[in-house]
């Protein structure tokens, strides 16, 4: 083959090139108008390269026009540069009035070319085979150096993108700056001629290289089919020179080891049956890597897509319960059968299930009852369970993350309520006041009732100052017999019988006054319940047990209702008794919570109705 045959295939190649490469970017471009100004320099290149085959072929005057449109290139690419770079961190004032005027750069540049064409700026010599070779006369002076000033002016726009953009910007501009360094040492041939440099431009046979190089420099960063393509473009070129070698080692030794008809057949012709079974075998593996899946692991199929499914269903889930009922669903799907889900703390269910445990390294998970499982399913089941432990980890930490923030807005919300309740109290207590000396002329029994009602009140108005205020706590040795008898002469215990048992000596560290609302709320809540029975009784118990503060509160009114939980109990809000209002055992828990203790409501010690107070037997001071 001789070496104008080479050229003019490497220009045909370059020309297809550039009209699919344009034909793609102008499918992706969408809004990008920077692709499409790609596109435009790709068509450009396309011409350019029509020029050349036109001169070859005889067309002389349609081979000028497209070679001495040879500005329009660069004006392109200068159009594609700006759009590409003027943008964010980079954006130029000047830069957006180059952009702005752009219109103007392409008129100039068809402007030059016109010229070009009118003056006669290129001619033909006879270059390889005798075939003609596109040069430039004397008056294209103007058209080439014009070429050369837009070209550098585009470079000079990648520049200053370079220096102020990042990331993948970034390094989309340093790839086409290589790739420019390609094509200018590529083009340095192509004016050999021009000069009087009678060399055969070698660097052009590598023309095809250049569009596709510096197009994949641009969208590699952007567009994600490019990189496949690009991957899948680079192994089929290292598989083809990798054949090429074994031919050409074929062709030395295969007649010293008795293969003369092997010795006998071109290096192209092997070189070409090699490559035809080469794509044969790359069009039927993928259905003889499914076969030979099926028959070393026959079961379900197991692939990327399914594992995207599992992983992307799997983090959806919000709660224990979904996340399980998911997998369960998704085991199902795939493998034709039922497979239960064994979370920590579950009873082991029978038949085939997962087992999920959480140790010290984290979570894991592993099969149950597999010996009637074919290999493929059993792959399946390990790789579905390594899956869904990670994402058990990934809901934990995001269900521990969910409660810390539920305790930030509790937090935040008692804050705001006792601000709240300190303006309540502020604003309320003095029209209470006013009312209370209103009431003074009123008949004694309208007086009574008002100053009862207002009593209601502002105790409802300590009471929510108590439970949404903060608890400072004063550490001192409190008698409780004493502290008990104490509370009892501040409450209406008449047709009631209490009894305190309840040792003189016993003594704790508590908060005197904090411990003295405890009894007060505990005992008026029960005298409420059994002031107006025939028979109503109380019972006072404390002791230590264990170093440990102990006391119960017995009465003999109505058992409470089973519905109520511990929890609900000492909520705020909740009370069953009428007039009340809610807070008084909520501001107990607060207080022995605060003291690090318990509080239970208890039916189990004798009497119908029995609340527990446990206080540890070391307390220090501090503020809650």
């Amino acid at each position: 083959m001789s070496l104008s045959l080479i050229f003019e295939l490497s220009i045909w190649i370059t020309s297809v090139c550039g009209v699919l490469v344009a034909l793609w970017l102008t499918w992706r471009a969408g809004k990008q108008r920077d692709l499409s100004a790609l596109a435009g320099f790709a068509v450009m290149m396309a011409l350019w390269c029509f020029g050349h085959l036109a001169l070859f072929h005889g067309y002389q005057s349609l081979g000028m026009v497209l070679l001495l449109a040879n500005p329009l290139m660069p004006t392109f690419f200068l159009h594609f540069a700006l759009l590409f770079v003027n943008e964010g961190r980079a954006c130029r004032p000047w830069l957006t009035a180059m952009t702005r005027h752009i219109p103007w750069i392409y008129i100039t540049s068809i402007g030059v070319t016109l010229y070009s064409i009118w003056v006669n700026a290129g001619a033909t010599i006879r270059l390889m085979d005798d075939r003609p070779f596109f040069v430039f006369t004397e008056s294209g002076a103007l058209n080439l150096g014009y070429t050369v000033l837009i070209g550098v002016l585009a470079h000079a726009v990648l520049l200053l993108g370079w220096r102020h953009h990042s990331g993948n910007k970034r390094r989309s501009i340093l790839a086409m700056f290589g790739v420019g360094a390609w094509g200018l040492l590529l083009a340095t041939s192509f004016v050999f001629p021009s000069f009087g440099i009678d060399v055969f431009p070698y660097p052009m046979l590598l023309l095809p290289s250049y569009l596709l190089l510096l197009v994949y420099g641009v969208v590699r960063y952007q567009i994600l089919a490019v990189n496949r393509f690009a991957n899948r473009a680079l192994l089929a070129l290292v598989m083809m020179l990798l054949v090429l070698c074994v031919i050409a080692v074929l062709g030395v030794f295969s007649g010293r080891v008795g293969l003369e008809a092997l010795t006998n057949v071109p290096i192209w012709q092997l070189w070409l049956y090699s490559l035809v079974v080469l794509l044969m075998a790359a069009l039927v593996y993928p259905t003889v890597r499914r076969i030979t899946e099926r028959l070393v692991f026959p079961g379900a199929v197991l692939n990327e897509q399914v594992l995207d499914t599992w992983s992307r269903q799997l983090n959806l889930a919000d709660s224990w319960t979904q996340l399980v009922s998911d997998g369960e669903a998704l085991l199902r799907r795939q493998l034709g059968q039922t497979v239960t889900i064994k979370l920590p703390n579950d009873t082991a269910p029978s038949g085939l299930h997962l087992c999920i445990e959480q140790g010290d390294i984290g979570w894991s998970a592993h099969v149950e009852k597999t010996d009637d499982l074919s290999p493929g399913m059993r792959l399946n089941l390990e790789v579905f369970g390594s899956l869904f432990a990670s994402s058990c980890a990934a809901l934990e930490r995001s269900l521990a993350l969910a409660e810390a923030e539920r305790k930030r807005l509790d937090e935040q919300h008692l804050v705001e309520l006792g601000s709240l309740s300190a303006s309540m109290a502020h604003e309320l207590r003095n029209p209470l006041n006013i009312i209370s000396m209103a009431a003074y002329n009123a008949p004694e029994e309208t007086r009574k009732h008002i100053k009862d009602q207002l009593a209601r009140a502002d105790r409802l108005v300590g009471d929510m100052l108590v439970y949404s205020g903060k608890l400072s706590l004063q550490y001192q040795r409190v008698p409780i017999k004493s502290l008990v008898s104490s509370v009892l002469t501040t409450l209406s215990t008449e047709q009631v019988s209490i009894d305190i048992q309840v040792e003189d000596t016993l003594q704790i560290d508590a908060d005197s006054h904090r411990l003295q609302q405890v009894f007060i709320n505990l005992i008026d809540n029960g005298l409420a319940y059994v002031r107006n029975l025939e028979r109503g009784a109380m019972c006072v118990e404390a002791y230590l047990d264990s170093g440990r503060f102990v006391c119960r509160i017995h009465n003999n009114g109505p058992q409470l209702d089973d519905v109520l939980t511990q929890d609900e109990l000492f909520r705020p809000f909740v009370s069953k008794r009428r007039g009340g209002n809610g807070l008084g055992l909520a501001i107990v828990k607060r207080i022995v919570d605060a003291h690090g203790g318990t509080i239970v409501h208890r039916s189990d010690c004798g009497w119908p109705v029995t609340f527990e107070v446990t206080l540890p037997p070391d307390n220090t001071e501090g503020d809650v």
